[in-house]
């Protein structure tokens, strides 16, 4: 006689990341972190040769400096 037992989940559901929540949270932070660049490519596009002159940059680092991670921005004072 063959048991199938009924309160197990199959392996495939079973997930020790976290599954759909760890899915969705990556999701999330890769949004994120695109609407942070965008963000960022807008404002410094808005600025004048002069204005990114006066804080080190030109127009060729736009894009560079917005795909730049949070954390390896230089800190604005």
């Amino acid at each position: 006689m063959t048991v199938i037992p009924l309160n197990r989940r199959p392996p495939a559901t079973r997930h020790p990341q976290g599954g759909l929540h760890a899915l969705i949270a990556g999701l999330a932070g890769q949004l994120a972190a695109w609407n942070d660049a965008r963000l960022t490519r807008k404002l410094l596009s808005q600025l004048t040769d002069r204005e990114l002159d006066d804080i080190g940059l030109n127009r060729a680092e736009i894009d560079l400096i917005a795909r730049r991670a949070p954390s390896d921005r230089p800190l604005a004072m």
